[in-house]
Protein backbone atom coordinates (compact mmCIF):
# COMPACT_ATOMS: atom_id res chain seq x y z
CA UNK A 1 0.00 0.00 0.00
CA UNK A 2 1.46 3.61 -1.15
CA UNK A 3 -0.52 5.62 0.97
CA UNK A 4 1.43 7.58 4.37
CA UNK A 5 -1.88 8.09 6.69
CA UNK A 6 -5.03 5.99 7.17
CA UNK A 7 -7.99 8.34 8.13
CA UNK A 8 -11.36 7.44 9.36
CA UNK A 9 -14.31 10.05 9.08
CA UNK A 10 -17.51 9.83 11.24
CA UNK A 11 -20.24 12.02 12.99
CA UNK A 12 -21.60 12.21 16.88
CA UNK A 13 -23.86 14.13 18.42
CA UNK A 14 -23.74 15.69 21.54
CA UNK A 15 -26.22 17.20 23.94
CA UNK A 16 -25.98 20.48 25.55
CA UNK A 17 -27.66 21.99 28.05
CA UNK A 18 -31.57 22.65 27.60
CA UNK A 19 -31.68 26.56 27.62
CA UNK A 20 -33.46 28.96 25.86
CA UNK A 21 -30.30 29.96 23.95
CA UNK A 22 -28.74 27.00 23.09
CA UNK A 23 -32.23 25.66 21.92
CA UNK A 24 -32.61 28.61 19.38
CA UNK A 25 -28.76 28.15 18.20
CA UNK A 26 -28.90 24.45 18.14
CA UNK A 27 -32.12 22.30 17.36
CA UNK A 28 -32.81 18.70 18.76
CA UNK A 29 -33.84 15.43 17.59
CA UNK A 30 -37.50 14.59 17.90
CA UNK A 31 -38.79 13.61 21.17
CA UNK A 32 -35.70 14.54 23.12
CA UNK A 33 -34.76 17.06 25.93
CA UNK A 34 -31.46 18.65 24.91
CA UNK A 35 -30.87 20.87 21.99
CA UNK A 36 -28.05 19.01 20.18
CA UNK A 37 -24.95 19.75 17.88
CA UNK A 38 -23.67 17.65 14.93
CA UNK A 39 -19.89 17.28 14.98
CA UNK A 40 -18.13 15.39 12.09
CA UNK A 41 -14.41 14.49 12.66
CA UNK A 42 -11.20 12.94 10.72
CA UNK A 43 -9.45 10.67 12.68
CA UNK A 44 -5.61 9.10 12.50
CA UNK A 45 -6.97 5.51 13.06
CA UNK A 46 -3.68 4.18 14.64
CA UNK A 47 -3.41 6.85 17.05
CA UNK A 48 -6.97 8.29 17.56
CA UNK A 49 -5.16 11.94 16.62
CA UNK A 50 -7.98 14.07 15.39
CA UNK A 51 -7.33 15.59 12.30
CA UNK A 52 -9.92 17.89 11.64
CA UNK A 53 -13.28 18.45 12.65
CA UNK A 54 -16.35 20.68 12.36
CA UNK A 55 -19.59 21.10 13.73
CA UNK A 56 -22.98 22.87 13.84
CA UNK A 57 -27.06 22.59 14.43
CA UNK A 58 -27.76 19.37 14.59
CA UNK A 59 -29.77 20.01 11.62
CA UNK A 60 -27.13 19.40 9.38
CA UNK A 61 -26.46 16.92 7.22
CA UNK A 62 -23.33 15.01 8.05
CA UNK A 63 -22.27 15.02 4.17
CA UNK A 64 -22.07 18.91 4.65
CA UNK A 65 -20.08 18.93 7.70
CA UNK A 66 -17.89 16.37 5.57
CA UNK A 67 -17.13 18.84 2.73
CA UNK A 68 -15.64 21.26 5.10
CA UNK A 69 -12.78 18.12 6.17
CA UNK A 70 -11.85 18.35 2.43
CA UNK A 71 -9.13 20.98 1.93
CA UNK A 72 -7.52 19.50 5.25
CA UNK A 73 -7.04 15.94 3.93
CA UNK A 74 -3.45 15.05 3.59
CA UNK A 75 -2.03 13.93 0.35
CA UNK A 76 -1.20 10.27 -0.04
CA UNK A 77 -3.86 9.14 2.35
CA UNK A 78 -6.98 6.71 2.79
CA UNK A 79 -10.16 7.91 4.35
CA UNK A 80 -12.66 5.40 5.67
CA UNK A 81 -16.19 6.57 5.91
CA UNK A 82 -19.09 5.29 7.28
CA UNK A 83 -21.95 3.89 4.39
CA UNK A 84 -24.17 7.13 5.57
CA UNK A 85 -21.49 9.51 3.98
CA UNK A 86 -21.76 8.01 0.29
CA UNK A 87 -22.31 10.85 -1.90
CA UNK A 88 -20.76 10.38 -5.46
CA UNK A 89 -19.88 14.07 -5.45
CA UNK A 90 -18.25 13.97 -2.10
CA UNK A 91 -16.47 11.38 -2.93
CA UNK A 92 -15.19 12.54 -6.35
CA UNK A 93 -14.09 16.07 -4.73
CA UNK A 94 -12.54 14.03 -2.10
CA UNK A 95 -10.18 12.34 -3.98
CA UNK A 96 -9.39 14.95 -7.17
CA UNK A 97 -8.67 17.69 -4.65
CA UNK A 98 -5.16 16.58 -3.65
CA UNK A 99 -2.61 13.98 -4.88
CA UNK A 100 -3.57 10.20 -4.06
CA UNK A 101 -5.95 10.87 -1.70
CA UNK A 102 -8.16 7.76 -1.63
CA UNK A 103 -11.35 6.38 -0.09
CA UNK A 104 -12.95 3.61 1.16
CA UNK A 105 -17.18 3.19 2.15
CA UNK A 106 -19.05 0.40 2.34
CA UNK A 107 -21.53 -0.66 -0.61
CA UNK A 108 -25.06 0.86 0.43
CA UNK A 109 -28.12 -1.51 -1.04
CA UNK A 110 -29.68 0.80 -3.07
CA UNK A 111 -26.58 1.61 -5.46
CA UNK A 112 -26.88 0.48 -8.82
CA UNK A 113 -23.47 -0.14 -11.36
CA UNK A 114 -22.44 -1.99 -13.98
CA UNK A 115 -20.03 -3.65 -14.15
CA UNK A 116 -17.10 -2.84 -16.35
CA UNK A 117 -14.54 -5.84 -15.90
CA UNK A 118 -13.65 -8.47 -13.65
CA UNK A 119 -10.38 -8.16 -11.97
CA UNK A 120 -11.28 -11.64 -10.13
CA UNK A 121 -14.08 -13.24 -8.02
CA UNK A 122 -14.88 -11.01 -5.96
CA UNK A 123 -12.76 -7.91 -7.22
CA UNK A 124 -14.57 -5.58 -10.12
CA UNK A 125 -13.63 -2.54 -11.54
CA UNK A 126 -17.96 -0.61 -11.61
CA UNK A 127 -19.06 2.40 -13.32
CA UNK A 128 -21.54 4.13 -11.32
CA UNK A 129 -23.57 7.11 -12.91
CA UNK A 130 -24.32 10.46 -11.41
CA UNK A 131 -27.65 12.52 -11.12
CA UNK A 132 -28.66 15.92 -12.20
CA UNK A 133 -29.30 16.78 -8.93
CA UNK A 134 -25.86 15.77 -7.85
CA UNK A 135 -24.29 17.35 -11.08
CA UNK A 136 -25.62 20.45 -9.94
CA UNK A 137 -24.48 20.30 -6.54
CA UNK A 138 -21.03 19.28 -7.24
CA UNK A 139 -20.19 21.17 -10.76
CA UNK A 140 -16.53 19.00 -11.35
CA UNK A 141 -18.45 15.67 -10.78
CA UNK A 142 -18.68 13.68 -14.08
CA UNK A 143 -21.51 11.71 -15.44
CA UNK A 144 -19.79 8.38 -14.81
CA UNK A 145 -17.45 7.19 -12.47
CA UNK A 146 -15.33 3.89 -12.56
CA UNK A 147 -14.68 2.26 -8.89
CA UNK A 148 -13.62 -0.22 -7.64
CA UNK A 149 -16.05 -2.96 -6.43
CA UNK A 150 -14.42 -5.57 -3.79
CA UNK A 151 -16.26 -8.13 -1.51
CA UNK A 152 -15.65 -10.69 0.84
CA UNK A 153 -17.65 -12.97 3.42
CA UNK A 154 -16.98 -12.71 7.10
CA UNK A 155 -18.65 -15.31 9.26
CA UNK A 156 -21.12 -16.64 6.14
CA UNK A 157 -22.21 -13.02 5.33
CA UNK A 158 -21.03 -11.29 2.80
CA UNK A 159 -19.29 -7.63 2.62
CA UNK A 160 -18.80 -5.17 -0.07
CA UNK A 161 -17.03 -1.75 -0.23
CA UNK A 162 -16.46 1.07 -2.66
CA UNK A 163 -13.01 2.41 -3.09
CA UNK A 164 -11.33 4.64 -5.35
CA UNK A 165 -7.90 2.31 -5.30
CA UNK A 166 -8.55 0.69 -8.91
CA UNK A 167 -4.92 -0.45 -9.38
CA UNK A 168 -4.79 -4.03 -9.15
CA UNK A 169 -1.18 -3.83 -8.94
CA UNK A 170 -0.30 -0.90 -6.58
CA UNK A 171 -3.27 -1.95 -4.10
CA UNK A 172 -3.71 -5.65 -3.81
CA UNK A 173 -7.39 -7.25 -3.17
CA UNK A 174 -6.12 -9.37 -0.28
CA UNK A 175 -4.99 -6.17 1.54
CA UNK A 176 -8.29 -3.78 0.53
CA UNK A 177 -10.49 -6.70 2.24
CA UNK A 178 -8.61 -6.18 4.84
CA UNK A 179 -8.86 -2.48 5.50
CA UNK A 180 -12.09 -1.69 6.67
CA UNK A 181 -11.85 -3.50 9.99
CA UNK A 182 -9.85 -0.33 10.85
CA UNK A 183 -12.49 1.73 10.21
CA UNK A 184 -14.04 0.26 13.81
CA UNK A 185 -10.86 2.57 15.32
CA UNK A 186 -12.55 6.05 15.08
CA UNK A 187 -15.69 4.08 17.40
CA UNK A 188 -12.95 3.43 19.55
CA UNK A 189 -11.51 7.01 19.17
CA UNK A 190 -14.79 8.71 19.83
CA UNK A 191 -15.26 7.05 23.28
CA UNK A 192 -12.33 7.61 24.19
CA UNK A 193 -12.79 11.37 23.34
CA UNK A 194 -16.48 11.42 25.36
CA UNK A 195 -15.11 9.86 28.25
CA UNK A 196 -12.46 11.99 28.24
CA UNK A 197 -14.60 15.48 27.58
CA UNK A 198 -17.49 14.37 29.38
CA UNK A 199 -16.87 12.30 32.17
CA UNK A 200 -19.68 11.45 33.85
CA UNK A 201 -21.84 14.56 33.05
CA UNK A 202 -24.53 13.66 30.05
CA UNK A 203 -24.13 17.34 28.24
CA UNK A 204 -22.00 20.06 27.30
CA UNK A 205 -22.00 22.04 30.42
CA UNK A 206 -22.19 25.60 28.62
CA UNK A 207 -25.59 27.52 28.40
CA UNK A 208 -24.73 30.19 25.91
CA UNK A 209 -24.21 29.12 22.26
CA UNK A 210 -20.75 30.64 21.74
CA UNK A 211 -19.81 28.89 24.65
CA UNK A 212 -20.50 25.66 23.70
CA UNK A 213 -18.56 26.23 20.71
CA UNK A 214 -15.59 27.47 23.12
CA UNK A 215 -16.03 24.35 25.00
CA UNK A 216 -16.01 21.95 22.30
CA UNK A 217 -12.99 23.58 20.47
CA UNK A 218 -10.80 24.21 23.91
CA UNK A 219 -11.80 20.37 24.87
CA UNK A 220 -10.67 18.79 21.14
CA UNK A 221 -7.31 20.87 21.58
CA UNK A 222 -6.28 19.30 24.70
CA UNK A 223 -7.19 16.13 23.47
CA UNK A 224 -5.21 16.53 21.03
CA UNK A 225 -2.38 17.48 23.54
CA UNK A 226 -2.84 14.33 25.44
CA UNK A 227 -3.12 12.38 22.07
CA UNK A 228 0.13 13.56 21.32
CA UNK A 229 1.94 13.44 24.78
CA UNK A 230 0.94 9.64 24.95
CA UNK A 231 2.32 9.54 21.40
CA UNK A 232 5.83 10.70 22.78
CA UNK A 233 5.92 8.57 25.85
CA UNK A 234 5.06 5.31 23.82
CA UNK A 235 7.88 6.23 21.60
Amino acid sequence: MEWTMLLGVDGVVWRTEDTPDNAEAFSRQKDTQYPQVRMVCQMELSSHLITASAFDDYAVNEMILAEKLIDSTPDHSLTLFDRGFYSLGLLHQWQTTGNERHWLIPLKKNVQYEVVRSLGRNDKIVQLKSNPHARKRWPKLPYELEVRLISRKINGKEYSVLTSMIDPMRYPVTDIADLYVHRWEIELGYREQKQYMLGNRLTLRSRLPELVKQELWGDLTHLQSSALSDGENVS
